[in-house]
């Protein structure tokens, strides 16, 4: 599908020394843990040729997180590494070894992948989630035999009410969202998603991409994702530094806010069909990552994620709002006014090869992908 309406320059910043900053990496051993979980394989990595030609570079990949570890996104990768090192450091601290009681907040995916984490431990699962949260959405939470309550608020209302919960006895808060004293979980779970970026080196390689992609494009909410990735490829201390864009809804954009002002800042959400986007606060220890390794934000209307939804449809690519998110917002950057401006920026030509994540299916677009 071809987008001919016209664009006027859109939500943008970009910060042109990222590629030379460093950090240091993820542990090497947590695609090892995942290896060795049942039922685990690396997601697809399609290749789109269309798309490049339509987009003026010389290739495009999809990261097709649709079906990871049995669940529609790819936030099982984060969930099943933070609790593993959260149970381990319990049982090793008090010698507790009965059920924990996990709690967390979510928009959808990441607290279902808790509870079907807690449910195949041994363990038990609370989860919160906000006002808007689809039925479909606390049902499919509640099927992984959780205990669900429903917050008459925000994500940041429900993800409060879940840190009070967790104060009681032999319970435990597995969080994707950090803030100062609550740091070590998120953590943890941002450690997780390593495993997304090291298989997409050896599927680069695989396909004669061994130098890697020249721009990966990152759905954003609070940050958790995309802190991964700049952990990933900011952590190498030499060799090729890809450009890395963060994607925001234009309802919830606090990442691309924060980075306008060079400070963290909360912003008032609107709705939005990328629900799991929909955060107004960046995480507190993802924000140096992404003030430090991010080249570029855009911010993009929920109409752009729909027609990048149908367009990876016609691809074969199953991809839900949040998901394609990445697609809308490399279409905005490299197309419309100071396109050409933007493409440069971000060191783009016709021999670039390009990495979308998408983070979530069709089938989980009724959950969302809850603050990547």
């Amino acid at each position: 599908m071809s987008d001919n309406v016209p664009r006027r320059t859109p939500p943008w910043s970009v910060r042109p020394r990222a590629r030379t900053w460093r950090c240091g990496p993820a542990p090497a051993e947590v695609r090892g843990f995942h290896a060795a979980l049942p039922g685990y394989s690396s997601t697809p990595l399609t290749e789109l040729p269309s798309l490049a030609s339509e987009l003026g570079v010389g290739r495009v990949f999809v990261k097709d997180e649709s079906c990871r570890l049995g669940l529609p996104a790819f936030k099982a990768l984060g969930a099943t590494w933070a609790v593993h090192r959260t149970l381990a450091e319990r049982a090793e601290s008090s010698g507790e070894a009965g059920p924990a009681v996990l709690v967390t907040a979510t928009d959808g995916n990441h607290g279902r992948a808790v509870a079907r984490t807690a449910h195949l431990l041994g363990q038990h699962a609370h989860v919160f989630v906000p006002r808007g949260v689809q039925p479909r959405a606390v049902a499919a939470i509640a099927a992984e035999k959780a205990e669900v309550t429903e917050v008459p608020g925000s994500y940041d209302d429900a993800v409060r009410r879940a840190a009070e919960a967790a104060a009681a006895p032999d319970a435990v808060l597995v969080q994707d969202t950090a803030w100062p004293g609550y740091e070590r979980i998120p953590g943890w779970i941002v450690e997780g998603y390593s495993t997304l970026c090291a298989e997409i080196d050896a599927q680069l390689a695989a396909e004669g991409a061994a130098d890697g992609p020249d721009l990966v494009s990152i759905p954003v909410g609070v940050g958790s994702l995309a802190q991964a990735v700049v952990t990933h490829y900011r952590s190498r201390p030499s060799g090729h530094a890809p450009a890395l864009l963060s994607v925001e809804p234009q309802a919830a954009a606090c990442v691309l806010e924060s980075l306008t002002r060079g400070e963290p800042v909360t912003v008032t959400c609107g709705d939005t069909t990328m629900a799991g986007l929909n955060c107004g606060t960046p995480s507190s220890i993802a924000w140096p990552y992404l003030r430090g390794g991010l080249d570029a934000a855009v911010a993009v209307p929920d109409i752009d994620s729909a027609r990048a939804v149908v367009r990876l449809a016609a691809l074969g690519v199953s991809s839900g709002p949040c998901g394609a998110a990445a697609l809308a917002g490399l279409r905005t950057v490299l197309t419309g006014a100071g396109g050409e401006e933007r493409r440069t920026a971000l060191g783009l030509d016709a021999t670039s090869v390009v990495v979308l994540l998408s983070t979530e299916g069709r089938d989980a677009a009724p959950y969302s992908v809850a603050d990547h």
